[in-house]
Order: C-alpha cells, then sequence, then structure tokens
C-alpha cells in the first residue's frame, strides 16, 4: 500500500554560512579606521567633530525611524554606524553641523529606510546623500576654499580641481608618494590613499566585499584615463593620478561595491565596476565636474537589476 506524504518547500539558503552582517558592517568599520584617523590627525579637531557627530546622528535617526515605525531595532548590526562613518569621511573637516546632520537623514532615512529597511536600498544611500549635499551647497564641499584657512606643508589646492582648471602644471605640483600618503586636500577619510588600500585589501580577503567589483573599477579608470593621456598628454593626466586623487579609492573598495545596489553573479560584477570606472573618468575629464566617482557608482547602480539579469545557465537545461 502507498502511503502519500506531503511535500515541504521551505525557502534556500538551506545551509547557513556562518557570517552576519553585523560581522560584516563592524569590519568594513574598522577598515575605514587608518584613513579616518589619519584625517582627524590631519584635520582636528574639526574632523573629530564632523566624523562623531555623523556617526551618532546617522545611528540616531535609525533609532528615531524605528520607533516612530515600531520596526525591530538594528543599531547592533553597524549598518548605520558605517553609513555615519562614510558619509562623514567624504566630507570636508569644515563641515557644518546641520550639513551633517541632514546628510545622515537622507542617507538612513530617505536612502534606506523608505525602501524597507537594510537590504532594500535601490541605490547606496551614502552616495545618494553627500549627491544631494553636494549639487545644493557645492560650495560648502569646496575642498580648496574649505580648507583655506588651513596651514599645510603642500601645495593647498584639491588635486582633481588643479588637474580641471589648473591644467598639467598645476597637477604637477602633487607627487604619487603625496597622493599615497594624503599631503593632499580631500574629504577627512579619503587623502590617505595607502590606509584605504590596506582598509580595502583586509575586507576583501575577509570576503566582506565584491573584490571582482573592485577590481574591474581599478582597472576600467585605469585604462580610460590612460587612454585620454595617450590621446592628448599636455590636457589629461596620467592613470596614476586618477588613481590616487580624490574618491577613487574609497569608491573602490567601501562605496561601489555596497551590498544592495550592486550585483552578485560575476559577469555582472564586471560589467558593473567597468561603467563605473569609465563614467569616473568621463565626468572628470569631459563633464562639468572635477570629480566623477559619486555620480559615476550611482549611474551605475541604476543599471544593477539589469545587469542581474545576466545569469550562468541553469545546469541540464537545453538551447
Amino acid at each position: 500500500m502507498l502511503t502519500h506524504r506531503p511535500i515541504v518547500a521551505i525557502h534556500p539558503p538551506f545551509i547557513h554560512c556562518g557570517a552576519s552582517p553585523s560581522e560584516r558592517y563592524w569590519n568594513l568599520f574598522i577598515a575605514c579606521l587608518p584613513a579616518t584617523l589619519f584625517g582627524l590627525l590631519k584635520y582636528s579637531p574639526f574632523a573629530l567633530g564632523v566624523v562623531t557627530l555623523s556617526v551618532s546622528s546617522a545611528m540616531g535617526w535609525e533609532w528615531l525611524f524605528s520607533l516612530a515605525t515600531k520596526r525591530p531595532m538594528r543599531l547592533s548590526d553597524g549598518s548605520s554606524a558605517l553609513m555615519g562613518m562614510l558619509f562623514g569621511m567624504l566630507l570636508p573637516a569644515t563641515a557644518p553641523w546641520w550639513l551633517v546632520i541632514l546628510g545622515t537623514f537622507l542617507a538612513v532615512v530617505v536612502g534606506r529606510q523608505i525602501y524597507g529597511g537594510l537590504g532594500c536600498n535601490p541605490v547606496n544611500p551614502v552616495l545618494l546623500s553627500f549627491a544631494i549635499v553636494y549639487l545644493s551647497w557645492r560650495s560648502v564641499l569646496d575642498f580648496t576654499g574649505a580648507y583655506a584657512n588651513f596651514n599645510v606643508g603642500f601645495y593647498p589646492v584639491d588635486p582633481l580641481n588643479a588637474a580641471k582648471f589648473g591644467g598639467l602644471k598645476a597637477a604637477k605640483e602633487f607627487s604619487y608618494l603625496g597622493l599615497l600618503l594624503g599631503d593632499h586636500f580631500g574629504g577627512i577619510g579619503t587623502t590617505f590613499n595607502l590606509g584605504l588600500i590596506v582598509g580595502g585589501v583586509y575586507v576583501a580577503l575577509r570576503g566582506f566585499i565584491k573584490w571582482e567589483i573592485s577590481l574591474m573599477y581599478l582597472v576600467s579608470v585605469f585604462i580610460t584615463s590612460w587612454i585620454f593621456n595617450l590621446a592628448d598628454p599636455n590636457k589629461y593626466v596620467d592613470p596614476i593620478f586618477h588613481l590616487l586623487a580624490g574618491y577613487t579609492m574609497i569608491g573602490a573598495f567601501f562605496l561601489v561595491t555596497e551590498d544592495s545596489s550592486s550585483p552578485v553573479n560575476l559577469i555582472p560584477k564586471l560589467v558593473y565596476g567597468a561603467i563605473a570606472g569609465v563614467m569616473t573618468v568621463l565626468i572628470r575629464n569631459i563633464g562639468g565636474y572635477p570629480e566623477g566617482v559619486v555620480f559615476a557608482i550611482l549611474l551605475s547602480n541604476v543599471f544593477h537589476p539589469i545587469l542581474d539579469k545576466i545569469r550562468p545557465k541553469a545546469f541540464g537545461k537545453g538551447g
């Protein structure tokens, strides 16, 4: 006699890999510390106030939103702390307090929570927030003007501004070593490229970011800027300058790899990273803004759902 047993369907994954969002976000937070601590020492005490306010206000907005909507409190997972840290790293040390609080509100509430919370945001919430405040108060975020009253031992102009408006003669005031070690103006946590590289390699080796996207992004920035430089070396700076100036390194390791707004399969990840890298250089060289990382990655985020439709053929499927 045959007996019929009900078929029970459950959702994957069936075996947990052991990783947790909390572990990922706090490790990313730690990876940001070398570059951020350098900025704090370089621009203290102003930088300390901006970063601490950015992290605390981001966590505060999540707490208030959770209370208002009666959603579970997720402060312990570190996601809002990381968003606050990244937003603070992009800002100059002279950023006013109201801009920091407004920016973290836009990142946490407008950029993520209104879409459903963690993992539901269609674009990188930190970059969405920064783009809004940059377009609204561009003069406040101009590094050359922001640091006009700082006494520094290097050429007192933002490298990308120098290359964009001063030409190659101004760009040659910066050495590769100086750009690597942070001897130039920029965001609090974006000038010490060596620290960003060390932190990025750490999270890549631990598997907390999609390293394929980072690699393709840097390769495409290098190749695109090399083509421009080859076409007109008297007008366009060389590829190494593009890699070490502006937000390139923080973009490669901490912004373009944001989970919810980036693809999961190999080919989409490579295409996604390439689009972001090419657009970064195009905006810098022929666009209206000296920096192109923020808008390039946001544009790539828009392509993410389409790119993720490129999937490997199912095993055993014909045709």
